[in-house]
């Protein structure tokens, strides 16, 4: 494939091995968390940890470090920490990080237009015991 530049067609960015962009975008901004991560702090400044964590209940205070670690050190997001006790921490989205916004808007349209598809029920409901066949 022209442009890939290397034996075998693997490349490094940043710590990350890859063959195609597609594969070097997924390690940066996939998973469960690191999109919801980014798409929360889209529309403010900063945000604290705490109030992060808030607007994702189901994810763990370890999960999260990590994944707030990792989107720091690919440069997606800006940690500041202020020498106050208790110690604040609050966190923001970088240029590129930003880059990635109109991407989440995006799958956000998708998820809404699945949603119309195919229908939504209540995820509290009981579980429709009949098989349909």
């Amino acid at each position: 494939m022209a442009g890939q530049g290397t034996s075998g067609g693997r490349k490094r960015c940043r710590g990350k091995e890859y063959s195609c962009s597609m594969e070097l975008s997924l390690a940066v901004i996939g998973g469960k968390w690191k999109p919801l991560i980014l798409w929360h702090l889209r529309d403010v400044a900063t945000l604290r940890f705490s109030a992060l964590r808030r607007t994702m209940p189901t994810i763990t205070q370890k999960m999260l470090t990590q994944q707030l670690r990792e989107l720091e050190a690919d440069g997606l997001i800006t940690r500041t920490v202020y020498a106050e006790v208790p110690p604040r921490v609050e966190y923001g989205l970088t240029e590129p990080g930003r880059d990635v916004i109109p991407i989440l808007e995006a799958l956000c349209r998708f998820g809404k237009e699945f949603e119309g598809r195919f229908g939504v029920e209540d995820a509290d409901a009981a579980p429709d015991c009949a098989v349909t066949r």
